[in-house]
């Protein structure tokens, strides 16, 4: 006989769902985790540890975007390396102060988020101030490569007015989306993919099972950094002339390289084709294969044909300006699709937003608390939401400081620009705050941000605007420069601005942290740069180490520009753009580390090689590769003296 419990013991009762999906919902929750640790106020998330840190991996960060900039021109999400590796530094510093008897202040994932900011804010400059693209394109050394080398379109670099120029123009996209917090983040709820995956990250390094995770990631970001700087430092052994030492290796034949087929055994491209997306390293190769593969060496067939035979390989009145243009076309016309795909997902989203929400909810105003019932959030929805709206910035802050900053740049600019008038600066400021808007609505929700296709619409306008008898390429490129900085920084801080969300870090601590970052980045960037410049006196011509090969397709962009107006008024009636099968979840742990480690190494052995190589201190060897029949009559020579 069964035993009868008369239906009354618990276990033999079927669960409640509402109590299941409670328990489930309790188990799930990030914020249940930290439900016992107090959240420092805003002020104590800005520490002196944190800014120091941030400081020295700033100088890290920029070499490497520096590098990227000048090299191959296309830069990662360096967000999670950089969670990463503030993680690793303060909690050895922590550590260190332990053992030797002092009180550390315990590492908060908030004081992380905050390090990760002023990283990314800071470096950021590195690619917005054009140090591979629209700055460095004013100069005689790319303008030698173009199409115009009118002395009235030539600015040199120089550090100081590089400094200021960045110093007026870098914080305009800050104080731009500061009233927009509360839309972006709570009200549209956009995602921000990059922004979201590095504070899981940090949130994760902040638990026990996290730490030990972290623990295991940092271990082989050592390991891979120590890896790529010992070989970044043993290559330069071999790297006594052009063309010389492992980044140069014929894996191919010597034919494939005349064609520049080759290997470079950079740990930074190997980091880099780590963490970008399969689709863009997919696209590289077969660019590199349709160009150089198959183009070029059919369009240089047609020397004496399409070109004069006597013209160099350098010339743009040869092949040179084949490759140039070809590439303006197809930069403009990728640039153009995906704008129009970002602008169109960015209205429907719009409009399907403003469809569901009432109107009066969702005004351009962060003081406004959401009046949602909490019924329709999470626990985890309603702790974040409570802080986020806690320390807010005044809107009345943000409008003052973007009208104070515009007022300054606009009568700062034209004396380092005399060719861009400051109503050309005037006409880019009344614009900009939309744009910033929807660059920054249109990162959340594609994780692209298109800062350098608005420049380059930027470059077309103003350009056009000044023409070419009156510096219309300086003022282009300068232009590009104003709006490029404005976008890219307003869709950063809304990048961290969902990072801090989800780790509780206060938006004051985020928007004061960004700020010292950008103003890091403005005097750090323009250094690192200098001192590439300084130290390699080839940079920016091709086949050199850093050829820079964006830079004189901005400059002949600009020159386009100038000459757009002329050609529409003469036309007219009034004439007079894989991961791996083994084991996925180690490889998503795991990947982030190694290719940081690999890129930060390479990238740190690049300060040692720049200081040597302005003192004077010169390889010892020079490894090339020759043909048989070459190098038999190398011996021959050699052997005769």
């Amino acid at each position: 006989m069964g035993k009868d419990n008369g239906g009354d013991d618990e276990n033999n009762r079927s669960p409640n769902p509402e109590h299941v999906e409670k328990k489930e919902e309790e188990e799930l929750s990030v914020e249940r985790l930290f439900e016992k640790q107090q959240v420092p106020s805003w002020t104590r998330q800005l520490t002196m540890r944190a800014f120091a840190i941030s400081c020295a991996l700033s100088v890290l960060f920029s070499v490497i975007v520096m590098k990227l900039n000048l090299t191959t021109g296309i830069i990662p999400s360096l967000n999670v390396s950089a969670g990463l590796l503030g993680f690793f530094l303060v909690s050895t510093w922590t550590k260190i102060l332990t053992k030797c008897g002092f009180i550390a202040q315990p590492f908060t994932r908030q004081e992380n988020t905050v390090i990760q900011t002023c990283i990314v804010a800071s470096s950021g400059i590195a690619f917005s101030g054009g140090f591979g693209s629209y700055l460095f394109g004013m100069s005689d050394r790319i303008a030698a490569q173009s199409t115009d080398t009118n002395t009235v379109d030539i600015k040199n670099p120089h550090l100081l007015w590089i400094i200021a120029f960045l110093l007026v123009v870098s914080f305009l996209g800050l104080f731009s989306v500061v009233p927009l917090r509360k839309i972006m983040i709570i009200d549209f709820k956009l995602t921000y993919p990059s922004g979201t995956a590095t504070a899981y990250l940090i949130n994760s390094f902040h638990t026990p099972q996290g730490a030990k995770l972290a623990k295991k990631q940092v271990r082989q970001l050592g390991r891979f950094f120590s890896f790529s700087f010992l070989w970044g430092f043993f290559q330069w052994f071999y790297t006594a002339g052009d063309n010389c030492g492992f980044s140069s290796f014929p894996s191919l034949g010597l034919k494939a390289y005349q064609n520049k087929f080759f290997f470079d055994f950079s740990a930074t491209y190997v980091g880099v084709g780590m963490i970008c997306p399969h689709i863009v390293n997919i696209s590289v190769l077969l660019g590199g294969i349709l160009s150089w593969g198959l183009m070029w060496p059919l369009i240089l067939k047609k020397r004496g044909d399409w070109y004069s035979a006597d013209l160099g390989l350098q010339s743009m009145n040869g092949l040179q300006a084949y490759k140039v243009f070809i590439a303006i076309a197809i930069i403009l016309g990728d640039g153009l699709y995906n704008f129009c795909k970002v602008l169109s997902r960015t209205l429907s989203a719009l409009y399907v937003q403003l469809r569901r929400k009432d109107v009066n909810n969702i005004l351009p105003v962060a003081d406004q608390a959401s009046a949602v019932s909490s019924e329709q959030f999470s626990y985890d929805d309603q702790r974040r939401t409570q802080l986020f709206l806690k320390d807010r910035v005044p809107t009345w802050f943000a409008a003052a400081g973007y009208v104070g900053i515009a007022a300054i740049s606009i009568a700062t600019v034209p004396h380092i620009f005399h060719q861009l008038k400051w109503y050309y600066v005037l006409v880019i400021y009344l614009f900009a705050p939309t744009l910033a808007f929807c660059n920054a609505y249109g990162t959340g929700l594609t994780d692209w941000s298109l800062a350098s296709t608005y420049g380059k619409v930027a470059i077309f306008l103003i350009g056009a605007w000044a023409g070419s008898s009156r510096g219309g390429v300086i003022a282009g490129l300068a232009a590009c420069g104003v709006m490029m900085n404005i976008v890219s920084t307003a869709s950063d801080l809304t990048q961290d601005f969902k990072t801090g969300y989800l780790t509780l870090a206060s938006p004051r601590s985020m928007f004061v942290s960004q700020i010292i970052g950008t103003a890091m980045g403005c005097v750090i960037s323009p250094c690192v740069f200098w001192l590439f410049y300084k130290a390699f006196p080839d940079l920016g011509k091709p086949g050199s180490a850093y050829p820079s090969p964006n830079a004189v397709v901005y400059r002949n962009m600009a020159i386009l520009a100038g000459h757009i107006l002329r050609l529409i008024c003469s036309l007219g009636p009034w004439s007079g753009l894989c991961g791996s099968g083994i084991n996925k979840a180690k490889a998503d742990a795991f990947v982030p580390a190694v290719a940081s480690g690999m890129i930060c190494g390479d990238g740190i052995w690049t300060l040692p090689a720049s200081i040597l190589a302005l003192a004077g201190v010169k390889p010892p060897i020079c490894m090339k590769f020759l043909s048989r029949a070459d190098n038999a009559r190398v011996d021959k020579i050699l052997g005769g003296s």
